[in-house]
């Protein structure tokens, strides 16, 4: 079975091999929704394939994390939605024999060779766009599964000597007919593949694309997935439609967008029962015809104010459906759900989201969802700082300077966020600074699809730029990121404009 990435089988299979081969895994990821998700995909892996496991999250995997996880005991570490760009430090360890390292992982490889290395970007596949680190987990995991399955059923058939029974009664390896079920080859495990390349906004043009799109296909089949084409607006499935109308912003609708009581009067024009028992209905709670003529409204409304058809089409876009997740609540969607994992990372709680990943509720669910309304807080505080501040304009990007006013787990979202406001141009990429400690500045750099498909690759302006001044960083091209020493920033602010200038000449 080749799994639903050809290009990777027959690597996914070797890395799955290896890990068989150990005693014992430590499991090391990043702390973001792509990491979490990644390191709930392996987790459950492992734990279905009965290798035993410790899993530690890192924010930044730099030479004092590798060094630590060297330290360990323990002899095979797998690395998940990191460790490609740290090759080259890994790979000092692994030549001194502190451990061999599995990597699932879809950043820009350093120049450095190992043997259990699974990434999109060595077979030809874009790791920024048709394959997240998530995704290359459940790879991972699927090959995983193929192997640990077979070697069972060749170890039952080695020690039968009678005819054939029902393997299902003694673990559920495979159905009567031979074909396995959800949970047995791991497809289950695509949902939170799904949620991990929305969160690492690899659903470009409204929908997921490439690799990440076989991985749906395996999720639909295994039915916990669902698609179809849907408004593209953030809380369709927990906020009341006036909220959700008055924050859809991506899209600007006059009189609709950032106006409550714009919002409310576009509802209330509507013959519709939008309430219940007198509290507003929610988007998920409504009918396919009440939702049809909602949204024949809203583009009604943006076409009478002047909205660009361009930017009408982008309020329609592909919506992915978590089938197991009760209606109504943000683990139903993947764009929701993925906000929700970002909240408890940024804020040291790595551990939260990765028990809502692996079904944790009660408890652990609320702290995340306690964490994600101070996030959100955190997120409009820091839009509102960035908009009143301004940016400083160079020739060919724009930056601010958050210092301790923003944390440095958020710094990045805010500047994402705030591209468009006044006096931020989207037609450049943003870069922000924000204090890390006492010697370094964390440096985050967000950019937009169009300038990607100009020849923008922020991953190489960010790795670039801060090794010129002594420091470290790497990402994607529409994303990355950088640590910097303190004094550096001027240097490395000219360093990545020139080379900003030279990507999109």
């Amino acid at each position: 079975m080749t799994g639903p990435v050809p290009e990777l089988a027959d690597r996914a299979v070797a890395c799955a091999d290896r890990l068989l081969e150990a005693d014992r895994v430590l499991l090391a990821s990043h702390i973001d929704a792509d990491g979490l998700t990644s390191a709930a995909i392996a987790a459950q892996a492992l734990e279905r394939a009965e290798l035993p496991f410790e899993t530690v999250f890192e924010k930044q995997l730099d030479e004092e994390a590798i060094a630590g996880i060297a330290a360990t005991d323990y002899d095979t570490v797998l690395f998940t939605d990191f460790g490609s760009g740290q090759l080259d430090i890994i790979g000092e360890h692994e030549d001194a024999g502190a451990f061999t390292p599995v990597i699932a992982d879809h950043h820009q490889p350093a120049d450095r060779e190992t043997e259990y290395h699974l990434n999109p970007l060595l077979f030809g596949i874009n790791g920024a766009s048709e394959l997240s680190g998530a995704g290359a987990s459940y790879v991972l995991a699927r090959a995983l599964a193929n192997v640990w399955n077979g070697e069972r059923r060749s170890a039952e058939e080695t020690s039968a000597e009678s005819e054939w029974t029902d393997p299902r009664s003694d673990g559920g390896i495979v159905t009567a007919s031979g074909t396995s079920d959800a949970r047995t080859d791991n497809r289950d495990l695509a949902a939170l593949a799904v949620v991990g390349a929305v969160g690492d906004m690899q659903a470009s043009g409204g929908e997921l694309h490439g690799a990440n799109a076989k991985i749906v296909e395996e999720g639909v089949e295994a039915g916990v997935v669902e698609t179809g084409t849907d408004l593209a607006l953030y809380g369709k499935q927990t906020r009341p439609l006036p909220k959700l109308f008055e924050y859809a912003t991506d899209v600007h609708i006059p009189g609709i967008s950032n106006d409550e009581g714009g919002a409310l009067r576009f509802l209330d024009g509507l013959d519709l029962e939008l309430k219940r028992d007198g509290e507003w209905r929610r988007w998920s709670g409504l009918s396919n015809e009440e939702k049809q003529t909602v949204a024949s409204a809203l583009v009604k409304r943006a076409v009478s104010k002047g909205v660009p058809a361009s930017k009408i089409d982008q309020l329609v876009s592909t919506a992915y459906v978590l089938s197991a997740e009760p209606v109504g609540t943000e683990l139903r969607d993947a764009s929701e759900f993925s906000t929700l994992l970002n909240a408890t990372a940024r804020y040291e709680r790595a551990d939260v989201g990765l028990g809502v990943c692996l079904g944790d509720r009660g408890d652990t669910l609320e702290r995340a969802r306690k964490l994600l309304r101070d996030h959100r807080r955190n997120l409009s505080n820091g839009i509102d700082l960035v908009t009143r501040e301004g940016v400083t304009h160079e020739d060919h990007l724009q930056w601010f300077d958050a210092g301790d006013k923003i944390r440095e787990t958020i710094v990045g979202i805010v500047a994402g966020m705030a591209m468009g406001n006044e006096g931020i141009s989207r037609a450049k990429p943003i870069l922000a600074f924000a204090e890390k400690n006492d010697e370094a500045v964390k440096v985050s750099s967000r950019g937009t699809h169009n300038l990607v498909r100009q020849g923008l690759d922020l991953s190489v302006v960010m790795g670039d730029a801060s090794r010129a001044v002594g420091g470290d960083g790497g990402g994607h091209d529409v994303a990355a990121g950088a640590t910097v020493p303190k004094g550096e920033e001027a240097a490395f602010i000219e360093r990545a404009d020139d080379i900003v200038g030279e990507q999109l000449s």
